[in-house]
């Protein structure tokens, strides 16, 4: 299982848990990321509403994503919730767990050419990069991309290997997103002249690792996609490109709205 630097989870962190002891009142839980680390799943905290017979929720072995409600160093003791988990939450938690999982198998392929094992990955590397990014598979995205995005926070050997391994096993990530533009125009050439708007906007965004796309919904309607290598990448494309494409339809008299989906 994934390693955590700290020794600790923090309160309202997602957690993913092994259900071991199973009881009236609740569960007993390890965490599989915190080494050695148990909390207590309160009967209330299960489900909502009246439980009649907790087995028909928990069992032993069970795989459960949990959220971290109270955090006790001292008497070693962590409060744990799965009733106040979403869905959505959920199947990401499980989602990062099998990338993480990835990850580390990339970071002892890393290691071993340089002739160190995945103990001393961890403790040269592994925990900085968690630091910095969060978790080790987003830092391997992100040294797929460029060795120089994690270069601060490893030593050149490190940097060079993992961008390499990157390169080679993991494809950067991409975010979609959507909107319409209504642009109208009454001159004679105005459908000639929202075609040249929507090429001009597409063709000025060219060489930004973006790609952006209009489609013809029903007049005077029509959708714009842009995909980026990031959320915010992405964001800032469509909003730019929507309005390239109404400012060259109003400098020739027209009209023109966007609205993001």
């Amino acid at each position: 299982m994934v390693r955590r630097q700290s020794e600790w989870p923090s309160i309202d962190e997602i957690v993913m848990c092994t259900v071991k002891k199973v009881f009236p009142q609740g569960a007993f839980a390890t965490l599989d990321e915190y080494k050695d680390k148990e909390g207590m799943i309160h009967i209330s905290e299960v489900a909502s509403g009246w439980i009649k017979n907790i087995r028909n929720y928990v069992r032993e072995n069970q795989k459960v994503v949990c959220r971290v409600l109270h955090v006790d160093p001292e008497r070693k003791h962590v409060d744990l919730s799965i009733r106040r988990i979403k869905d959505s939450e959920r199947r990401w938690k499980a989602q990062r767990i099998k990338l993480e999982q990835r990850a580390e198998k990339l970071l002892e392929i890393a290691a071993n050419k340089l002739g160190k094992n995945l103990d001393q990955a961890y403790e040269e590397v592994g925990f900085a990069l968690q630091d910095k990014f969060g978790d080790i598979y987003s830092a391997f995205e992100s040294a797929a991309k460029s060795k120089e995005s994690i270069a601060d926070a490893v030593d050149e050997r490190w940097a060079e290997v993992l961008s390499e391994v990157a390169a080679s096993t993991v494809q950067p990530p991409s975010y979609k997103v959507t909107g319409y533009l209504r642009l109208s125009c009454t001159l004679p050439n105005g459908v000639e002249i929202i075609k040249s708007a929507m090429i001009n906007a597409r063709n000025s965004l060219r060489g930004e690792s973006t790609n952006v796309e209009f489609y013809y919904v029903g007049s005077p309607r029509y959708r714009i996609e842009v995909v980026a290598q990031s959320y915010k990448a992405a964001e800032s494309a469509i909003q730019r490109a929507a309005e390239t494409a109404i400012e060259a339809v109003t400098r020739s008299s027209g009209k023109g709205e966007f609205q993001r989906v």
